[in-house]
Formats: structure tokens, C-alpha cells, sequence
């Protein structure tokens, strides 16, 4: 058999392989927004798919994360906009990923930070962390006002029975700085979510908190680090091309189609 013959065998057996897979998702409902002015670029509109999930496997969501799909809570999402394409997903490969020398520099300012990383929790800690950063954030960058209570917080990070679900607890001493939401499957971590102390912003805590999140996940013999939508005209997204090497979602393709990650052109 010629190899390209062979190669186009291998694809489509894959290409079953996770269709089968994904066909086994526990789906309660799947739907798209209206379209609505996007928080990232003003001038476009934005629309999101969303997927109700009630149970999956490490495989299924492992696939799911190789197609763009995000998560909260219950809530699976990826970008359907009309027209815009901007939102990218990126990823690290981690045998080839090394930090630059800023990003040693951040690992260096932060060697007093404790990193504890275990099942999500909620505690009146989290709370105020997380109303501080956005009150920061809103202040500095003009973000929506936003603020969070005990239900809200469950909702968006703890509904749901994930057995991959993580947080990584930062802690200054024994004081509570920082908090990444992530989660692992036997392949990859996929970063969720982060917020901190708005006093720990001059040493670069998201600087921090994925370099510290790619070291674990290298420690546990992953392959890839998910670090969500890159947006290249947005200020709050375009940062993560700085990690490199990185790869690029080509498309974001339906459960039946194989997904291509590139790297950037």
C-alpha cells in the first residue's frame, strides 16, 4: 500500500473512532445564542454553541477539547459567530514547550508562592478573590462589572460530577492569592479560569499561574496545555502567543470531522 494510502486509512479509522466515542455523550440540550456585541472585539458580533452535558468520559471530553469545546459548570461552548473568525483556539505541545526567559524571570519573583492543586472547592476565600479581581478589573480595563456569591460561584465552577476537575490554590504564606481552575484528562489540562489578589498583579500571577499549570501537567506526562481563545486584537486574549511553541485550531469542526491543529503562520 503506498504510505499516503496508508495515511488516509489511519485518519478515517480515527475519524470513527471519536465519532463513535462522542455519540456516547450524556447531552441534555444543545443550542446557539442570538448574536451579541462581543466583550473582546466591540466591532464584531459574537455567538456561542453551548452543550448541556450531564456525564462524559476522560475520552469524550479529551475530544471535545481537541474541537474547540470550553467548559463551565455544565456548560460546554465554542464560538459560532456569523461572520468573525477571530477566536482561535491555542494549545502547547509540552514535549516542545520551554518558557522564555521573561517568563523564567515570573517563575523566579514568585519562588515564595505555595501551588496546592486538588478537587475544586468553595469557601468564603474564593468569594472575595474572585469580587476583587473583577472590582480590579473593572477599574483598569473596563470590563463589566461583575461580582459573585456562593451559588454562582457552584454553578459556573463546581455543577457537576467531573472527576478531571482541578483547582491549583496559590497561597502567599498561609494566605490565599490566587486561584486557577483546570481540568485534566489523560491527555491534557486545559486551563479554565483564573483570578487573584489585585496586590499580586506587579509579579505576573497569569504569567505564573500557566507556567506552574504546564509544569504539572508535564509532570503527569500529558501532551498538550489548552489555554482556551487566542483573539489577536483583543488586550485581555492576544497575550497568549507569547507561550511558544504553540499550535492553532484550524477550524472549529463538527464531532464527525478529524480537527487540525497547525502551527501559526
Amino acid at each position: 500500500m503506498h504510505w499516503a494510502q496508508r495515511v488516509n486509512v489511519s485518519t478515517s479509522r480515527r475519524v470513527l473512532e471519536d465519532t463513535f466515542t462522542l455519540r456516547g455523550i450524556d447531552e441534555l440540550q444543545r443550542f446557539s445564542t442570538p448574536p451579541y456585541r462581543c466583550l473582546y472585539l466591540p466591532t464584531e458580533t459574537a455567538s456561542l454553541t453551548y452543550r448541556i452535558i450531564r456525564d462524559l468520559t476522560l475520552q469524550q471530553y479529551n475530544e471535545l477539547l481537541r474541537r474547540g469545546w470550553r467548559r463551565f459548570g455544565c456548560e460546554f461552548f465554542r464560538p459560532a459567530c456569523a461572520q468573525c473568525v477571530q477566536c482561535r483556539s491555542l494549545r502547547l505541545p509540552l514535549a516542545d514547550f520551554r518558557p522564555s526567559r521573561s517568563q523564567k524571570r515570573t517563575l523566579r519573583r514568585n519562588a515564595e508562592i505555595r501551588v496546592v492543586v486538588q478537587k475544586p472547592t468553595l469557601t468564603r476565600e474564593h468569594i472575595r478573590l474572585f469580587n476583587a479581581y473583577h472590582a480590579d478589573m473593572h477599574a483598569r480595563r473596563g470590563w463589566p462589572a461583575q461580582t459573585t456569591h456562593e451559588r454562582a460561584y457552584f454553578r459556573s465552577f463546581l455543577l457537576g460530577n467531573w472527576s478531571f476537575a482541578r483547582e491549583f490554590l496559590y497561597y502567599d504564606r498561609e494566605c490565599l492569592v490566587g486561584v486557577g481552575l483546570a481540568d485534566v484528562t489523560h491527555e491534557a489540562l486545559s486551563s479554565i479560569y483564573f483570578f487573584h489578589d489585585p496586590a499580586w498583579r506587579p509579579h505576573a500571577p497569569g504569567v505564573f499561574s500557566i507556567l506552574r499549570q504546564a509544569a504539572y501537567a508535564r509532570q503527569q506526562g500529558l501532551r498538550y496545555h489548552y489555554l482556551g481563545y487566542w483573539v489577536a486584537d483583543s488586550p485581555s486574549m492576544a497575550y497568549k502567543a507569547q507561550y511558544r511553541p504553540h499550535q492553532i485550531l484550524r477550524r472549529h469542526p463538527p464531532d464527525e470531522e478529524e480537527p487540525e491543529w497547525v502551527a501559526p503562520e
